[in-house]
């Protein structure tokens, strides 16, 4: 009799894990399509803790599997403080530009971990993944289940444009997770990644995201806007990405986040 009850009970609790896990509500918001003007494909993805309940604009995109270009950077960083690539005092992150070649001024001189990331330096981080290295770099995918954990495009480049992929609701999901302290990554580091991808904190609104932008033969194809709003104690995780043959990049993405963001009273600018 103890032996049935103890399987009933546990019964129980699995199914209402189950149902915790798949409670979110999903709000399908066809009406943020006018956002979307003259763009080939695109997805907005917003989950607001508080009320568990996802908002998205076109699902069928929302879904799809694509290079996650600097957004990555969120999680370079992150793994190069975690096998302490990289110290925790920026003013010790310190890498040197070697003179080579580099596509904008501010890509052509030293960097910290700060300024890199907020300047979307590629060198930096390209000698970052170097430094810690393939195996270490799979195994730290692997924990945090990235995408598809995909790095066989190469070590400097698998997020550029290769072989690693994310679809916009795992994005949101994982950035989640992260602040919601699920993930095996320090909560010290954590904090310092915040701090790097902070646009701004006042009235009350905390922004903090990256852009991410992937380009094929010279033109725009890919963008895309991922971070976090903190406001009145609640928390609104976001991901939008956009494509197109052209003029698809990081800033219109987050041109467009912000656009809803201010609609949905999330944001003022």
């Amino acid at each position: 009799m103890k032996k049935w009850l103890f399987l009933i009970v546990s019964l129980l609790f699995i199914n209402m894990g189950i149902s915790q896990e798949i409670s979110a509500e999903t709000i399908e918001r066809d009406d943020f399509g006018h956002y979307f003007k003259g763009i080939e494909k695109g997805t907005f993805v917003l989950y607001d803790e508080t009320n568990d309940q996802h908002l998205i604009y076109n699902l069928t995109q929302s879904e799809a599997k694509l290079s996650p270009c600097s957004t990555f950077k969120i999680y370079n960083s992150l793994a190069g403080l975690e096998y302490r690539v990289l110290n925790s005092k920026d003013q010790k992150t310190l890498k040197k530009w070697d003179g080579s070649p580099q596509p904008y001024d501010n890509w052509k001189k030293d960097h910290t971990l700060s300024s890199a990331i907020q300047n979307s330096v590629v060198w930096y981080f390209q000698e970052l993944a170097t430094q810690i290295g393939e195996t270490r770099m799979q195994v730290f995918l692997n924990k945090i289940n990235y995408g598809n954990k995909d790095i066989s495009g190469g070590l400097t480049t698998f997020w550029l444009q290769s072989s690693l992929k994310i679809s916009a609701q795992e994005q949101v999901d994982l950035i989640h997770k992260l602040y919601a302290g699920e993930l095996p990554i320090k909560a010290k580091n954590i904090e310092i990644l915040k701090k790097n991808i902070t646009l701004y904190n006042q009235d009350g609104v905390h922004m903090m995201g990256k852009t991410g932008s992937g380009d094929q033969e010279g033109k725009w194809v890919l963008g895309w806007f991922v971070g976090v709003v903190e406001k009145d104690g609640n928390r609104y995780f976001f991901a939008t990405n956009i494509e197109g043959r052209d003029g698809a990049y990081g800033g219109k993405a987050k041109s467009i986040t912000f656009s809803i963001l201010k609609e949905l009273g999330i944001t003022k600018e």
